[in-house]
């Protein structure tokens, strides 16, 4: 069910028509009445012209000057980065926020995601997320080499694993159906193990084991107590939730330019629609899920 959930949200895209504008009217596709057509079509290969002649005059003059700024990319950023040869694994199915970095050796599964500036740092030692896991805004997740005890660690997630935003995960490993909460810290060597939950805010201190069914707090993080059943009913649906969510982000973000410009003409033409707009029109007022739905074709 979730595969074909996570599939309807991200397949079957595709981009629509560009709506050029001439003298305020939007024509879709460039169509419309025939005058119009025909002045958007001098209107755009004009404007191209332009464009491409400055363009080139700019590249020509950063040349001449020994200045090759028109070669530096917009930006350096890499949301997938490899190191060191080696290049991360991501899933067909997966979610990357574009200010998320992933970097050199980590590895992850099928319908997991990671959000809004995250970092995921396999420099010196490799990172493994399972499947259906979610790595909120904001995390951090590294590795140790050398650490104070001179042992080198990985970092191991298993699936459907919730890790809240700002949490903190290094060198530790966090078995199936485990939460962590938004900013706690998880050190070197520490184990949270199946069904366990970590709250907010909480600091699990190195070569400490979170027992399965149990809430630890604090800081140090100590048991607070037994998981009530509806905590351990949440830790499921937060994976399931946000699985399907990334989704919806999935989409979002692998718009293209064509298609987030079409969007802004279309709310701008919304912005002006009233019922009694419409009505003068003939036409129905459509709702926000409809005119949401023409935008995602």
């Amino acid at each position: 069910g979730l595969a074909a959930a996570f599939a309807g949200c991200t397949t079957g895209l595709r981009r629509p028509a560009p709506r050029l504008r001439v003298r305020g009217e939007a024509l879709p596709g460039g169509q419309g009445r025939r005058s119009g057509g025909a002045m958007a079509a001098v209107v755009r290969t004009v404007g191209m012209m332009l464009r491409e002649t400055g363009q080139a005059l700019d590249r020509l003059g950063c040349q001449l000057v020994g200045s090759p700024a028109y070669l530096e990319a917009l930006s350096r950023h890499r949301a997938v980065m490899p190191l060191k040869g080696t290049v991360p694994k991501l899933s067909g199915h997966g979610f990357v926020a574009p200010s998320a970095a992933i970097i050199g050796d980590v590895t992850m599964g099928e319908y997991s995601s990671v959000w809004y500036g995250a970092v995921l740092r396999g420099d010196v030692n490799s990172i493994k997320i399972g499947e259906a896991t979610n790595i909120q805004d904001g995390c951090i997740i590294h590795v140790a080499k050398h650490n104070v005890g001179n042992v080198s660690r990985p970092t191991t997630v298993g699936d459907r694993v919730t890790v809240g935003h700002n949490a903190v995960l290094h060198a530790c490993t966090v078995e199936d159906d485990a939460f962590v909460g938004m900013g706690a810290t998880i050190m070197d060597g520490a184990v949270i193990k199946a069904n366990a939950m970590v709250a907010a805010g909480a600091v699990v201190t190195p070569n400490t084991t979170v027992p399965s069914g149990e809430l630890w707090g604090g800081y140090p993080a100590k048991k607070l107590r037994d998981m009530t059943d509806a905590e351990k009913a949440f830790t499921h649906e937060s994976a399931s939730q946000y699985a399907l969510l990334a989704g919806e982000h999935a989409v979002e973000c692998g718009k293209g330019f064509e298609q987030l410009a079409e969007e802004m003409a279309q709310r701008a033409d919304d912005s002006l629609m009233t019922e009694d707009y419409a009505a003068h029109l003939g036409i129905p007022m459509p709702t926000k899920k409809e005119r949401y739905a023409k935008t995602n074709l």
